[in-house]
């Protein structure tokens, strides 16, 4: 398994992180045999935040007496000062650690910096001075934010959603990540659930010497397969190459990465699912999606406002109404029979 370093952190650790968010959907037992599980197979990166409801409780029981052999990233999404240091002494209470390794501000919509009147980069600058934090990071889904970061200096790690159907500007990300010597934590490597060929995922990111996937797991079955990398790296070749590009022709385009930016919407619909109903009943299969529980969540989408917040909201600048009323038809002719997803 290649190592990596992430830019002026200076953190060294296998190109295979864990992302915690997942861990809240199990039990405190459950979370803890796969985040053990994880160290033990060489895992030492593992991902949280603040606004997953339990998963860093679930870190701070399951590996706080090996907190000095792993790196932990969490985040805020506070808007201000006093929000900020609640949430920080939470997530060091919760996690059972006097410090955070990377403390990054969470899908940020706005760069913060000095002096522009919010005070949110001068409390990473004082939580740093007093030893809680060793590390400042951002999180985004907006490619313009991302940018901004990286050229501003301020932030010694970016998160962002990245995998190979990614565009060529997300992918140059990485490489202005590495001339500010900025690490780059990658999330979303599978698309939100939409990619489901790991070793292609894991090929794709191999080729990139300054990055750190996050895999979100919840379930052994998902850990093992990335643990399985470890011992028996995965590099990118023609095979895997064909394949790429083929998942590219069919998902690069109009589809939505279930990021939630859009949300909540104020008819109630849950749009990070209904509008990529069609790609997930194809890719990701499971009788849940034709669930009474998914059906009723898939009606709402007859009750659209049409107040198009949700798509001036879009990161991806997507005409998600559109989108969900053609996933709505989709997902009739679908339970109607008229069309097949096996």
């Amino acid at each position: 398994m290649q190592y990596i370093t992430l830019g002026s952190t200076g953190i060294t650790v296998p190109q295979n992180g864990f992302g915690a968010l997942p861990v809240q959907r199990v039990d405190f037992d459950t979370a803890r045999e796969i985040l053990r599980a994880a160290y033990d197979g060489g895992m030492r990166f593992f991902d949280t935040a603040r606004a997953y409801s339990d998963s860093e409780e679930k870190i701070g029981y399951s590996i706080s007496d090996i907190r000095d052999n792993i790196y932990i990233a969490t985040k805020t999404a506070a808007k201000d000062v006093d929000g900020f240091w609640k949430d920080l002494e939470t997530s060091l209470h919760n996690m059972k650690t006097d410090h955070v390794d990377i403390y990054q501000f969470h899908q940020a919509e706005v760069v913060y910096k000095p002096g522009d009147g919010t005070g949110m980069y001068e409390a990473m600058l004082e939580a740093k001075a007093a030893g809680k934090i060793r590390h400042i990071g951002i999180t985004t889904h907006r490619l313009g934010v991302a940018q901004e970061a990286i050229e501003s200096g301020l932030y010694e790690t970016l998160q962002y959603p990245f995998s190979y159907i990614s565009s060529d500007k997300e992918i140059a990300l990485v490489q202005a990540c590495k001339e500010h010597n900025m690490g780059f934590i990658a999330m979303k490597g599978l698309a939100g659930g939409l990619l489901n060929n790991a070793k292609a995922c894991m090929a794709f990111m191999s080729q990139f010497d300054n990055v750190i996937p996050i895999w979100g797991i919840q379930k052994m079955t998902e850990l093992n397969e990335w643990l399985a990398f470890m011992d028996d790296p995965i590099e990118m070749d023609s095979e895997l190459e064909s394949f790429i590009q083929k998942e590219r022709e069919e998902l690069v385009g109009d589809f939505c990465r279930g990021c939630g930016y859009c949300e909540p919407c104020p008819a109630g619909i849950m749009i990070h699912q209904c509008a990529r109903i069609s790609l997930m009943l194809r890719r990701a299969p499971s009788d849940n999606w034709l669930a009474e529980p998914m059906q009723e969540e898939m009606r709402k989408i007859e009750g659209c406002l049409n107040c198009g917040a949700c798509k001036s909201k879009c990161p991806y600048k997507l005409d998600t109404p559109n989108l969900l009323k053609k996933n709505l038809e989709d997902y009739k002719r679908v339970l109607a029979g008229e069309v097949s997803v096996k």
